[in-house]
């Protein structure tokens, strides 16, 4: 029986959750520049993390009671993101498409 290549065999599995990961990190380090710079400062990282989140929290905002300050939007969309990923885990297992560790 020939070895099993586990990420070739698995990239529909491995992609979607590698850019989960990418987004809930880029939202916690958002969260963490928010604490220092203003939203408006000129540092490169912190826009390029605005750059990249943009888009998800407009939706989160939105969906957010208005009572909760702009500063925690990030920690939410991140959780929020985490729950998509452990959606996504749970949706492929349960068809039989997530890898298996060989006993």
């Amino acid at each position: 029986m020939p070895a099993e290549n586990i990420w070739w065999s698995y990239l529909y599995f491995h992609l979607p959750n590698y850019a989960f990961a990418i987004l809930f990190w880029t939202l916690i380090g958002r969260f963490m520049f928010s604490l220092f710079l203003a939203p408006d400062s000129s540092n490169y990282i912190f826009r390029w993390f605005r750059r990249l989140t943009d888009w998800l929290m407009r939706p989160v905002a939105f969906i957010t009671p208005s009572i909760v300050p702009p500063l925690a939007l990030a920690p939410i969309a991140a959780f929020w993101v985490a729950m998509a990923r452990v959606a996504f885990f749970i949706a492929l297992h349960a068809a039989g498409l997530t890898p298996r560790v060989a006993q």
